[in-house]
């Protein structure tokens, strides 16, 4: 049988981070995990959508146990800050969801003066999960689920001179690259979890195509071209609902049988029931995370090791 979140175990007593949580999958992952009796903390940048979440969340769930912490994965401030706060109020954190995004927007730069694609959707969760790894490590089986995309397979490798894409920015090539970066930490945060011994695991989901916000979003933006609007009219025809999008990173999340290392996807790439997907190696793909890694230490100042 299909698995959906009636699988999903009692999860009382468990912390749970879902970033971007004020909308889409976010909000459903959210939902998901407080209905099974986690405390969830939603990390967003727009407060008011956030409060609105939460009430919506209250609304379905009235014992629920939901908080809101502000969090701009465009500012490694903004970072720091709802890190500490979320450390400073939980000793222990067992489920960081790495859900927020941003897709094929106009060349743009974060607070700090990265690639607002590669620094929102990599470089802001590089820092945040380096800065709540204390909390991670304190619980008794953390996960960690960093959510990427098929798109990665559009992108062309990380240039450790230029992963900014000065001079040579398209909003898709941004995506691809932001998404390849989010499969690579994924599967290098678990390496850094094997090599210390520990138990916490890393894993990967992709949601397939769901019809969220953010296809809409690239269209408003005006930065995908064509290719946003043929997305929105894809998700909109043949998408699944966010509710059906969110299983493989809910899945990662919670499944018992899951493991660090694994990637959770539809079963029919774009469409189908959240199933375990093989890991396709590539024959240089240590040395692209290394290569990641030593990016993201560098730009972002934060040193990601155990």
């Amino acid at each position: 049988m299909a698995w959906t979140p009636d699988d999903i175990p009692d999860l009382t007593g468990r912390v749970a981070v879902v970033t971007g949580a004020n909308g889409g999958l976010g909000l459903v992952t959210a939902h998901e995990l407080a209905a099974k009796g986690a405390h969830v903390v939603m990390a967003a940048r727009d407060q008011e959508k956030a409060r609105t979440a939460e009430e919506q969340i209250r609304a379905r769930t009235p014992q629920a146990s939901v908080e809101v912490v502000p969090l701009d994965l465009g500012s490694l401030a903004s970072v720091t800050d709802a890190a500490d706060k979320i450390r400073a109020g939980h000793e222990a954190v067992d489920i960081l969801v790495n859900n927020a995004g941003v897709m094929a927007m106009p060349e743009r730069r974060t607070v700090d003066g990265f690639e607002m694609q590669f620094g929102v959707d990599h470089l802001g969760h590089f820092a945040f999960t380096a800065h709540l790894l204390p909390a991670l490590l304190q619980a008794d089986r953390a996960r960690v689920v960093t959510v990427t995309s098929v798109a990665r397979f559009r992108g062309r490798g990380l240039d450790a001179k230029n992963p900014h894409l000065d001079g040579r920015y398209r909003p898709w090539r941004a995506y691809a690259q932001a998404k390849q970066a989010n499969y690579h930490f994924g599967l290098g945060l678990q390496q850094q979890f094997e090599r210390a011994g520990v138990r916490a695991q890393s894993l990967l989901a992709h949601p397939g195509l769901t019809n969220t916000d953010l296809q809409a979003r690239a269209v408003r933006e005006g930065g995908g071209g064509w290719g946003a609007a043929l997305s929105e009219v894809m998700a909109k025809r043949s998408g699944m609902s966010p509710a059906e999008g969110a299983r493989p990173q809910l899945r990662a999340a919670t499944d018992p049988r899951a493991r660090g290392g694994e990637l959770y996807a539809p079963r029919y790439v774009s469409n189908g029931p959240a199933v375990r997907r093989p890991i396709l190696r590539r024959w240089d793909l240590n040395k692209r995370i290394a290569e990641l890694w030593a990016v993201s230490e560098r730009e972002t100042g934060v040193v990601l090791g155990l």
